[in-house]
């Protein structure tokens, strides 16, 4: 099952893969980060379809065509922000993964890249977010072997170092 599962330290808008999942914010309509990145490269074909979508809450994840990015499509997932952990953060996150794997599962993909969710402006402790993120992975390709490939996609080397040594203990 882990042979599925792939780290990668690199651009997440340039991934050759069926799907990319977004760590947007609520109004699904661009921000910083790898929000901005990917709606910068989808076009703005990306930003009027969102708008059609009417945000997306906490924990939720809505789908999108890829426009201008090598994915066909974009998942969009509003990861919680950290606000020292007394406020459901963890349940939140692990949240955006089942509801990611969802519509993964409902539109039968077979490649999808990930973020490191909530990690970045939303300041979610690194660790504690790549534990969750890889146990629900785990979790949703026990189930499922459609699935080819799910890779995340690591900004830099110290979140492709927590990936990469957090799936070695799983092991």
């Amino acid at each position: 099952m882990l042979d599925r599962v792939e780290v990668v330290q690199g651009d997440i808008t340039q991934q050759q893969v069926e799907a990319i999942v977004n760590a947007a914010n609520n109004s699904l309509l661009g921000g910083g980060g790898v929000d901005g990145a990917i709606h910068r490269v989808a076009g703005p074909e990306l930003l009027e379809e969102c708008r059609k979508l009417r945000g997306c809450p906490t924990g939720e994840a809505k789908m999108t065509r890829g426009y201008r990015l090598p994915a066909k499509w974009v998942i969009h997932t509003v990861g919680p922000v950290w606000r020292g952990g007394n406020y459901k953060e963890d349940e939140y996150l692990a949240q955006c993964y089942q509801n990611c794997f969802a519509l993964i599962e409902k539109h039968q993909l077979k490649t999808v890249a990930f973020p490191s969710i909530s990690t970045g402006a939303y300041r979610f402790p690194l660790e504690r977010a790549t534990r969750i993120a890889v146990a629900e992975t785990v979790n949703f390709l026990k189930g499922n072997n459609f699935v080819e490939k799910i890779v995340f996609v690591c900004f830099n080397i110290r979140v492709y170092d927590c990936y990469v040594n957090e799936l070695k203990s799983i092991q």
